[in-house]
């Protein structure tokens, strides 16, 4: 069932043919009839008006003495005017009903009380004190219009006004059809780990998340397996119990991708493919007059076309307006390259650096759902560009709100475990603070610094004259007193290798050899500079190494390389190793420090690290327990 998309949309052509369609359809989200106490959040479907006014009677603003005002007119101070108890006032208590023929209250502190009267001592206004009736709410008044999403606040009206129920629309229910042979649902891991080429399915319970964000209710199907009649069978079935259907996965291009072909036998595909990526392979199609959704199986994508297509059409049914995200915009700190013709989704890091918005790209995969949940913001390059410079001034779309992006950390630069911990430390003993980390190398990261996009950098780079690590680069990159380098830990680097060492791997001189594929880090990172050091005093030439072009930008993406078999080997801090139970072949031990531009030292969320830094034993004791790391100058000043 290979399928080609060879007649692709762009996204505005796509969103225009929908909303063409769904003008011609029959369907209606109706409306319900529930409790106002239950309706916070709901879509009224009709203007909700009084029944009663509030207050319905007139009534005490404050704790005083009812009078008729006319009776104080000739009240002052040299001749107060004396009213009788019970017969011409009458006490009263805040929200007490006005008794019948008076018409102003006096506060208690305003008169001086004998045996049977009170004395006033100035002349009161006509329903001084006094809540009339109407004065909040006017019977007939228009409470909320229609289309409204109501409110705490309108609850507490629409009950003071006497609503006790309202016509809301209803949320639209929308069916979610997981599919794939290889999928398994996720309660089966808790009675066994997954087994190749088994995927654990998570994708239908982060839509359904997104549908409920979006106003709408879910019904989760269980997976389809990769057969035709089958899936045929379930669309039919999740038709008739809901107004929308997602499949999600096959619709692309595969021999198992059956979601094309399914639609085109059930009813009208009016999409086949959209000019974006992630998420090309989206069909959208109508089937008994509702609109039926081919999702792509890559997370990054299913999420992406979700939130392009999916949720302006449930907005749409429910009749509200669909909101901008929220955005600002950002100095992209990294040139990014894009394919001409495709409008190309970027995940990006977010922080505020020396009072400007600064933007990093991380991971670009379709499967990357981690990017996703480390990403604060997307950036969109437009079909016609073919990317944006380094500097260039971008519209970023947050996934965070502007408050937690103006208290995030940023660093960027060398890749450590320990970062991880000292986020996880940060959160847990200042909420307000967040950290955000982008893996671009030593290197990269003090760059960064000299480009003002980061408020610290990781660092682990030899000086092979002086075998000192980071000071001499930063006396060359940066004035002096312009960087404080704090250490955070010394670390064991090595060769990480399979359980076991299957390939009796030794040291550097096997990585030449033809049965080995080695995987390494990108240039400018630390690791790198090691490995090419070792490389050039032992006269081995980098061509002759299988493997060497091939680059991750962390320590344990190394490491999962070797585990699953993508290599043999490669160079990564013992921690790593540890972590996922594999060898090590130790080479160096190295010191891994932070940079600090001195202009930011004495930021709030800098001093806060640097607390946890040196003076937290849990964090300090968590960092040990992962494996190979020396902390005995954590927190120390190197040079500054």
């Amino acid at each position: 069932m290979k399928q080609v998309f060879s007649n692709t949309h762009s996204i505005d052509e796509a969103l225009g043919i929908l909303f063409q369609r769904l003008l011609k359809s029959s369907l209606i989200i109706s409306p319900e009839k529930i409790s106002v106490k239950e309706s916070l959040g709901r879509i009224t479907s009709e203007p909700i008006f009084a029944k009663y006014s509030s207050p319905f009677y007139h009534s005490a603003a404050m704790d005083g003495y009812a009078v008729r005002f006319k009776d104080t007119f000739s009240a002052s101070e040299k001749q107060p005017v004396r009213l009788k108890l019970n017969e011409e006032t009458i006490y009263i208590d805040t929200g007490d009903p006005l008794p019948i023929g008076f018409n102003a209250v006096i506060m208690i502190e305003d008169i001086n009380l004998q045996d049977n009267y009170i004395e006033i001592y100035s002349a009161v206004a006509p329903y001084q004190h006094v809540r009339t009736i109407g004065e909040d709410i006017v019977a007939t008044e228009l409470i909320v219009p229609q289309n409204h999403i109501i409110r705490s606040i309108d609850i507490g009206a629409m009950l003071a006004a006497g609503i006790l129920d309202v016509n809301v629309r209803r949320k639209p229910l929308i069916s979610i059809i997981p599919t794939g042979s290889e999928l398994i649902e996720s309660n089966e891991i808790r009675h066994r780990p997954p087994q190749p080429p088994e995927i654990i399915e998570y994708n239908s319970a982060m839509l359904s998340g997104l549908v409920k964000e979006s106003g709408g209710e879910s019904i989760q199907f269980s997976i389809v397996k990769d057969d035709l009649e089958m899936l045929k069978a379930v669309i039919k079935d999740a038709l008739n119990s809901s107004d929308i259907v997602i499949v999600n996965a096959g619709s692309g291009k595969g021999s198992e991708d059956f979601t094309l072909k399914a639609l085109e036998e059930l009813g009208d595909v009016l999409i086949s493919g959209v000019s974006m990526k992630p998420g090309k392979p989206l069909i959208i199609a109508f089937i008994e007059d509702k609109p039926v959704f081919g999702i792509p199986g890559y997370p990054v994508s299913a999420f992406l076309t979700f939130e392009l297509f999916v949720k302006p059409l449930i907005r749409k049914l429910l009749g509200i307006h669909q909101e901008e995200s929220d955005s600002i915009k950002a100095i992209l700190s990294r040139q990014v390259f894009s394919q001409l013709g495709m409008d190309e989704f970027i995940r990006v890091k977010v922080g505020v650096v020396g009072g400007k918005n600064v933007t990093t790209p991380i991971g670009r995969g379709a499967g990357l759902l981690m990017s996703l949940v480390r990403a604060d913001g997307v950036i969109n390059i437009p079909s016609a560009s073919e990317g944006y410079t380094s500097g260039t001034e971008v519209n970023v779309r947050l996934l965070r709100n502007k408050n937690e992006i103006k208290n995030t950390l940023v660093c960027i630069g060398s890749h450590d475990n320990t970062l991880d911990i000292l986020a996880n430390a940060l959160k847990k003993n200042y909420p307000k603070y967040s950290m955000s980390s982008a893996h671009v190398g030593s290197m990269g990261g003090l760059m960064a610094l000299k480009r003002f996009e980061a408020h610290i950098a990781g660092t682990h780079l030899l000086d092979e004259e002086s075998g000192e690590y980071n000071v001499a680069f930063i006396k060359k990159l940066f004035p002096k007193g312009m960087i404080t380098l704090i250490n955070l830990v010394y670390r064991q680097q090595g060769l990480i290798v399979k359980k076991g060492n299957p390939k009796k791997i030794t040291g550097f001189k096997d990585l030449s050899r033809e049965d080995i594929l080695f995987i390494n880090r990108q240039p400018g990172s630390g690791t790198r500079l090691l490995l090419d050091k070792h490389l050039r005093d032992l006269e081995i030439n980098p061509v002759n190494i299988n493997g060497y072009q091939k680059e991750e930008y962390t320590h344990m993406s190394v490491a999962s390389a070797v585990l699953t078999g993508i290599a043999d080997t490669g160079m990564a801090i013992y921690s790593s190793a540890k972590a996922l139970d594999l060898d090590f072949i130790p080479i160096a031990n190295e010191r891994y420090d932070l940079a600090i531009p001195s202009e930011y030292f004495n930021i709030d969320f800098i001093q806060a690290i640097l607390e946890i830094i040196r003076f937290n034993e849990e964090f300090r004791l968590t960092v040990q327990s992962l494996g190979g790391y020396d902390i005995r100058d954590m927190g120390n000043v190197i040079i500054q």
